[in-house]
């Protein structure tokens, strides 16, 4: 008799938590398959001190494979769910396909940054979820101010040292109060020769910093950014951003570099595709994590509306606490539904907060009991290693280093603007030139033009890749009626630009003719994988046949950044090389980032101003 197969889409806290306990319940009993687009479990709450250059990226990441032993690890991105063929589609990272057949299923897949209709927002700013928004985030900063302490013109100076941070929640107070000490201490060793400081501000519509703590925390960390002299401006928010600075809500302009969206965050958009009962963007499951008529599926973390049988009437709130508890819960009533175990309902009172505000300031009230000051430091510090399922004894070193060393403010340039955008439904993956990324709908690349979410504005984007560079980019003009442009003839209505990087994609290439018949344009024979005509609005499948049906992407669900936009999924390893480098300018090699772009006014862009 075949053992019952059981998928769990995601590996957050929720997702790594039900898999962890499923496979000590099962013992062998159960083959269990986690999908997940990296090879890693990521502890959120550190994400700021990697930013801040405390703690270094892999300690707060927990190797799936290393500490799931007994769970076959997939990687990809889920596309589509079809509850009646009990099957999961998924596209992994190089553009392959794949199906996952399931008796149970258990969704995990955690949420992606809250965007708002503002303005230059999904153009300028850059949210906080991930790993390499993260490492984007440290290396930006140090460059502005190294910028900034080189500038002689002081208007300059003062916008390069100016950092905006929008939400006081958790990660946006974090992110002030430890970038607000990282920037100190660098011009502490290297003094502006305009004799300007750092200046960090946190902006909020609510009345106070962190209001869904107690009010006496909030006070506590209210004082301390104040006395790091962190601009602190509760009641306003930015109602228009810019690449120069940003507008408030109040008609101040500020004049900035740097815009960090802490905003907050909405459920992955994956469950709006089932068609079952939501709440909020989440999916309505029972206390037992099960979703009500549908006995094979099951429901924990962010993406699932949760009762709070402490408050009837109520959802938990979508924090890591309540994940991390629920995924225990969930893998306890999946076993049960297979026999093994009795199932229990999710019940859980919050054992409180803490924030961690850099140095030995912190604001926590553990079991209710409100502290600040070193006290507060130790117990925050405390909570997260007994919390993290892994690097302990190296995060405690670090920080040990971290007290005693000065620390490093290097910029290496492995993560840039384009690579990390707002809209990305995916923070945990940077994009990469050169790799496919095409949903229903999409018509921009991912270094597309300014004004199309997560692009750079047009002095600074990279190529497209395997395209010809936009007009007034190093390189020449783009193909008509694209972003900028004329539309190749023979694609969506036209042909393939001309005199592109390469050579014409289509008749003067080695091997002969281009494919016929392909939709969207005609691809050449003699490309990798039978790789479409370049620049096309939405180009066709690698492969060169039209989508089966049922392969339709997950409505509402932006592209994946393991995939760059406006081209087309490899099948596998013989995907795109990536775009083409500006002129005079060394083409990327493995221990380089791809060099600056040309600015139009003459000077030169960093890339992820």
């Amino acid at each position: 008799m075949s053992r019952p197969r059981i998928v769990i889409v995601g590996a957050g806290f929720a997702g790594y938590r039900t898999a962890r306990t499923l496979s000590r319940l099962t013992r062998h009993q159960a083959d269990i398959t986690l999908l997940n687009p990296t090879d890693y479990f990521l502890y959120l709450p550190l994400l700021p001190q990697v930013a801040a250059g405390i703690l270094e990226p892999r300690r707060v990441t927990v190797s799936l494979s290393g500490s799931l032993p007994r769970v076959r690890l997939v990687l990809g991105e889920a596309d589509g769910i079809d509850l009646d063929a009990h099957t999961v589609r998924y596209t992994g990272p190089e553009g392959g396909e794949g199906t996952l057949p399931f008796d149970r299923l258990v969704l995990a897949a955690g949420s992606v940054n809250k965007l708002l209709p503002i303005p230059g927002v999904a153009e300028h700013a850059h949210g906080f979820r991930g790993l390499p928004e993260a490492l984007y985030l440290r290396d930006h900063v140090t460059r502005q101010v190294e910028l900034a302490a080189a500038a002689r013109d002081r208007e300059e100076c003062a916008a390069r040292c100016t950092f905006v941070v929008v939400g006081a929640g958790y990660t946006g107070t974090e992110v002030a109060a430890h970038g607000a000490m990282y920037t100190d201490a660098q011009v502490r060793r290297h003094p502006m020769r305009t004799g300007m400081r750092p200046r960090w501000m946190l902006l909020d519509v609510a009345p106070r910093v962190l209001p869904e703590m107690d009010e006496r925390l909030s006070v506590t960390a209210d004082r301390v950014l104040r006395q790091r002299g962190v601009d602190v401006r509760m009641g306003t928010s930015v109602k228009e951003a810019t690449h120069d600075g940003v507008v408030l809500t109040d008609g101040t302009t500020v004049g900035t570099r740097t815009l960090v969206w802490c905003v907050g965050v909405r459920p992955d958009p994956l469950v709006e595709s089932l068609g079952l009962p939501m709440e909020s963007g989440r999916l309505l499951v029972d206390p037992h994590l099960q979703v009500p008529g549908r006995p094979e599926l099951f429901a924990c973390g962010d993406v699932a509306a949760v009762p709070d049988l402490t408050r009837p009437g109520e959802f938990t709130p979508m924090t890591a606490q309540h994940a991390w508890r629920h995924g225990k819960v969930c893998a306890q009533n999946v076993a049960a539904s297979l026999g093994i175990g009795e199932r229990r309902p999710y019940r859980h009172r919050d054992l409180g907060f803490v924030v961690d505000l850099g140095g030995a300031k912190a604001a926590a009230n553990p079991l209710g009991l409100p502290m600040s000051g070193p006290a507060a430091g130790a117990v925050t510090r405390g909570y997260h290693l007994a919390a993290m399922p892994g690097n302990r004894v190296r995060v405690a070193a670090d920080w040990v280093l971290d007290a005693v060393l000065p620390r490093q403010a290097v910029q290496l340039g492995l993560v840039r603007s384009w690579s990390v955008p707002l809209e990305s439904a995916s923070p945990e993956v940077a994009r990469v030139p050169g790799r496919p990324e095409q949903r229903d709908g999409d018509a921009v690349p991912a270094g597309g033009p300014a004004g199309a979410p997560g692009g750079d504005t047009p002095d600074q984007r990279p190529d497209p890749p395997g395209g010809e560079p936009a007009k007034q980019q190093p390189g020449g003009e783009p193909a008509k009626q694209q972003p900028g442009g004329e539309s190749a003839k023979n694609q969506s209505g036209g042909e393939p630009a001309r005199n592109q990087p390469g050579g014409e994609p289509a008749r003067n290439q080695p091997g002969g003719e281009p494919a016929k018949q392909q939709p969207g344009g005609e691809p050449a024979k003699s490309q990798p994988d039978g790789e479409p005509a370049k620049n096309q609005l939405h180009a066709p499948r690698a492969t060169g046949k039209p989508r089966p049906p049922g392969k339709s992407d997950r409505p509402g669900k932006a592209r994946k950044p393991t995939r760059a936009a406006g081209a087309s999924r490899s099948a596998g390893p013989g995907a795109d090389p990536g775009p083409e480098p500006p002129e005079n300018q060394p083409a990327p090699g493995p221990d380089i980032a791809p060099g600056p772009v040309k600015r139009t006014d003459g000077r030169t862009a960093e890339g992820d101003s």
